[in-house]
């Protein structure tokens, strides 16, 4: 007998599609490949090599405006061939490293001193006359140093590159303008050396997040295909273990009857008992393929079948009650609830056979829950020892759905009720 009754701001859940293992064709991007893919349409060994291309072009110009110039005396002449060698010298292994990648060796602390020095003799050779393109070696020391490097570092070369430009304005004696201009286009260098350094801070950082993100992503799959592969285990067990547990007790039964009392009639009615076993457990395991494929049936039409099942098997009353709106579950939460009602059921006939059995499925707004009760058949048991949760099969037991609703932040309680044994079931909608 089924009963509906509604409840009173009852919500209709949404149908959840039922999602199958993940495919796992997308692989995670190493953090090389994410940092080449960040830097736009062109990969990043393009950009450095356009780059290196424009400072070798800067360095030579840099060359020819000074030696291409009105002759100027003798020692202007050694000291800008000087500061011209050194600054090459220091700016080409510097160059080298960064294009080969060679983090380390352009950290190392004679890669600055040289690089230091190269700024603050070019700024000092630029006050002379016609010397005054060797600044440009000065700011492209500092944009280095400043972008590449610590702060610190940047703001130490500009400060001597800054005080050797002003001591070449007193020993030259070059203008005022000249004094004032050249520490300001530093400054300027070295703020906007502090600007690209942090942009590209933010790029490695952007490049970094990517490749987690799709090694977060694999992850995800990976742990989707394990999940489904766990569901699967579950249903052949729930479905496999319960049947054949029954149907070996079955056996036995039958075999006894025809070995110790040659009871052929008894013998026959257990084999055929055990007939309707593995039917039932044929259809226990359509249900359970149909339910990995797709949704079950409606949960309140599920218990009803099942009622009628128990009811004419081992003719017991079986009454159902359906409270609030039914609405559609996803399988991953219709099953344990199924699954519960078919072991709570199956305990009512091992323990209570000749008891009613009261099954009550309650819809509400946060939550769904089944209720399994029927009187007890025997003296309860001592409060100390608690009956376990288990059946034939010795496994497949309410223990194994408490499990299954904790992974989906349910609740299983069964116990003593006002002198019923109730099972209670609940999972979250």
């Amino acid at each position: 007998m089924t009963e509906r009754r509604p409840a009173g701001n009852a919500r209709t859940a949404s149908t959840r599609a039922g999602e199958g293992a993940a495919s796992s064709a997308h692989d995670a991007v190493p953090p090389g490949a994410a940092a080449e893919r960040s830097s736009g349409r062109y990969p990043a060994s393009v950009l450095r090599t356009v780059s290196w291309l424009m400072r070798a072009g800067a360095y030579a110009f840099i060359g020819l405006h000074t030696f291409t110039g009105p002759p100027a005396g003798a020692g202007a002449v050694t000291l800008a061939v000087v500061t011209y060698a050194l600054g090459g010298l220091a700016l080409l292994p510097w160059e080298l490293t960064h294009t080969l990648g060679g983090e380390a060796a352009r950290r190392a602390p004679r890669m600055r001193v040289l690089l230091g020095v190269a700024a603050a003799l070019s700024g000092y050779a630029s006050a002379f006359p016609h010397a005054g393109a060797l600044i440009g070696l000065s700011l492209m020391a500092v944009m280095h140093l400043g972008t590449e490097l610590s702060l610190p570092v940047g703001w130490a070369v500009a400060g001597c590159t800054v005080v050797a430009l002003e001591t070449g304005v007193l020993v030259a004696g070059a203008s005022r303008g000249f004094a004032l201009g050249y520490p300001m286009l530093v400054a300027l260098v070295l703020v906007a050396s502090h600007n690209r350094r942090a942009y590209r801070i933010r790029a490695e950082q952007s490049a970094a997040m990517l490749a987690q993100s799709e090694l977060l992503r694999a992850e995800q799959r990976r742990v989707a295909v394990l999940d489904e592969r766990t569901r699967i285990a579950r249903e052949i067990h729930d479905v496999l273990a319960h049947s054949l547990g029954a149907l070996s007790i079955q056996i036995q039964a039958a075999s006894a009857l025809l070995t110790d009392h040659r009871d052929i009639d008894r013998a026959v009615a257990v084999l055929d008992g055990a007939r309707r076993l593995t039917v039932d457990g044929l259809a226990e395991t359509r249900r359970a393929v149909h339910a990995l494929r797709s949704d079950l049936a409606p949960l309140d039409e599920e218990l009803a079948t099942m009622a009628d099942t128990h009811r004419q098997r081992h003719g017991v009353p079986v009454r159902l009650r359906v409270e609030g709106e039914p609405s559609p579950l996803p399988a991953d939460q219709a099953l344990p609830l199924f699954r519960t009602a078919q072991e709570a059921l199956t305990n009512a006939a091992k323990h209570a056979p000749a008891q009613p059995v009261e099954v009550t499925l309650t819809y509400e707004d946060e939550h769904v829950t089944l209720t399994v009760g029927n009187p007890l058949d025997a003296p309860p048991p001592s409060p100390r020892q608690p009956p376990a949760f288990a059946t034939v099969d010795g496994g497949y037991g309410l223990t194994g759905m408490r499990e299954r609703l904790l992974l989906l932040g349910g609740t299983l309680d069964a116990g003593i009720r006002n002198g019923q044994w109730r099972v209670r079931a609940e999972v979250p909608r």
